[in-house]
């Protein structure tokens, strides 16, 4: 490498990273795509949290960049990975913004366009779920890569997955032919529930009195404290064998090369959080390692990033222009200026915003109807627009509330109903909603006091609505452009969904999770 080549590449001359000793090429770095799934901000050493451990994710962020506002458009499994796959809104992608859909054809995701760019393209576990996914000719199509599950081990409880990902991971490795570069996702289905009740204490040694705070529109008691010990017991799961992985590299010396991503796909499996668009839904872990073209590692960044923007980010970095992949153009924006700089902190001025929302989540109200949300995260406020406030937004009350997950904390939550001083939980949580809702972040980070309707508030709802409207016309979203039905009738991918379906209307109930008899409710009277 001549001395002026190098010095443009400390510069961040190169999109590709540094040269790749010996060759003339910017080299095309390996990539690690690490998604747990449901595991919200702050739950990781980084982030100050001592209730669960992470020292991979710490070491990532440690000698990478550890980012303080990454968030998800859609705090649902299958809308929010479809925005992280294609980079572009789950309200762009058609029945993609649902849950458990038909995945269009017409949208391509990045694994698919670097198989066909020369990368070697693999995963284990999770890849894009739950739903069906075929190309035009219907054929099954490998969203995030070829799967590698064939190692098992014994898991540490019944309620974790079998899959043993590190050693998948290794057999990948072993498979990728020494002239690629390769792409793997690493898909774990932890901190999805179910859980084993009292496994944080019984077998991670954790305490209730551990946990610094409960959240505000949750009861404080052992059951709930519990509840939250088993998540972090599953998240360090999804941790262990990212330590694994980054073992494997280190023995492989492949590093220095290797671009390693590690986020969740959305918020925790609670009420109040995963599947709905308070802050905790869609507020996501992120870091990001790579030696060979991160400049300055080890700083906390405060860039607004959105899921949207990792696709064209890794397109970028794999050297390939984004029109020749075949993928529909990219809403989100590459990160890479912000790997080039040394800059802590705001690093690139206009990134001061998120948009997020969500349609269809799953079966739970008349007509299989959806909760149509849109919000937008800026300057220190959460605002949301309820588009149909007369429905239940965590599904009817009839079905056992089924577009919030089952577990000891939900059941928990709908007890307080019958509880007076105690019901706000319940209010917070599954009671209707009005068409607005303005939260003040830096007061009121759990959510539990709209001030929508304050005068003195009005102003900044009205500013934040507007610029709201205005960036998702721009967008074509159906739902502000008069035509929002479509989404609640584009059909499940899924025959599990059509069969809740079919027995919800014949009035039967339809179990999804841990559930009690209790959760399922008759209509409150408000």
């Amino acid at each position: 490498m001549h001395r002026r080549q190098f010095l443009e590449h400390l510069a961040g001359g190169s999109a590709a990273g540094f040269l790749a000793a010996g060759t003339e090429a910017p080299a095309r770095p390996n990539m690690l795509i690490a998604v747990a799934d449901d595991w919200s901000f702050g739950h990781a050493g980084a982030y100050g949290c001592r209730w669960a451990r992470t020292p991979a994710f710490d070491r990532v962020a440690r000698e990478g960049l550890l980012f303080q506002r990454a968030y998800t458009p859609n705090a649902k499994c299958a809308p929010s990975r479809a925005a992280l796959l294609t980079g572009r809104n789950p309200w762009q992608l058609k029945a993609a913004a649902n849950h458990t859909c038909i995945f269009p054809p017409e949208f391509k995701t990045y694994p698919e366009a670097l198989g066909e760019k020369g990368y070697f393209v693999g995963k284990t576990g999770k890849g894009w779920a739950p739903g069906k996914a075929e190309d035009a000719s219907g054929k099954p199509r490998q969203m995030a890569g070829a799967p590698f599950d064939r190692h098992t081990a014994e898991p540490p409880t019944a309620a974790i997955s079998r899959n043993d990902y590190a050693a998948n991971f290794a057999a990948f490795l072993d498979s990728a032919p020494k002239d690629k570069p390769w792409c793997f996702w690493y898909g774990s289905t932890e901190p999805h529930r179910a859980y084993e009740y009292g496994s944080g204490a019984a077998r991670g040694g954790k305490k209730t009195g551990d946990l610094d705070r409960v959240p505000e529109c949750w009861p404080d008691n052992q059951t709930v404290r519990n509840d939250l010990l088993d998540y972090a017991y599953e998240v360090e799961h999804f941790d262990r064998h990212l330590g694994r992985m980054l073992a494997l590299l280190d023995e492989r010396g492949m590093a220095a090369g290797t671009l390693v991503v590690v986020t969740s796909d959305n918020g925790m499996p609670f009420p109040h959080n995963k599947g709905q668009a308070y802050h905790d839904s869609n507020h996501l872990p992120l870091a990001v390692r790579w030696p060979q073209g991160i400049r300055q590692p080890g700083r906390r960044i405060e860039d607004f990033v959105s899921f949207i923007d990792l696709a064209p980010t890794l397109v970028e970095l794999a050297a390939v222009p984004w029109a020749s992949t075949g993928m529909a153009p990219a809403e989100g924006r590459s990160l890479v200026e912000i790997f080039r700089s040394a800059k802590e902190g705001q690093v690139v001025a206009g990134r001061d915003h998120v948009l997020i929302g969500k349609e269809r989540n799953d079966v739970g109200r008349p007509n299989d109807a959806g909760y149509p949300i849109r919000g937008i995260v800026k300057g220190g406020m959460l605002y949301l627009h309820n588009f149909q406030p007369d429905r239940w937004p965590g599904g009817n009350p009839e079905t056992g509330y089924l577009d919030c997950d089952g577990s000891p904390t939900k059941t928990e939550v709908l007890k307080s109903r019958q509880i007076p001083e105690q019901k706000r939980f319940w209010d917070l949580n599954f009671g209707r909603r009005p068409a607005e809702e303005l939260y003040d972040l830096r007061q009121d980070p759990d959510c539990v006091r709209n001030l929508a309707g304050e005068p003195r508030h009005r102003a900044a709802a009205a500013r934040l609505k507007e610029q709201l409207f205005r960036e998702l016309r721009r967008q074509e979203d159906p739902r502000v452009l008069g035509q929002g039905h479509i989404f609640d009738q584009y059909p499940y991918g899924e025959e599990s969904m059509r069969n809740f379906h079919e027995r919800y209307t014949r009035g039967e109930k339809v179990k999804a999770g841990w559930v009690n008899e209790s959760d399922f409710e008759k209509i409150p009277d408000r």
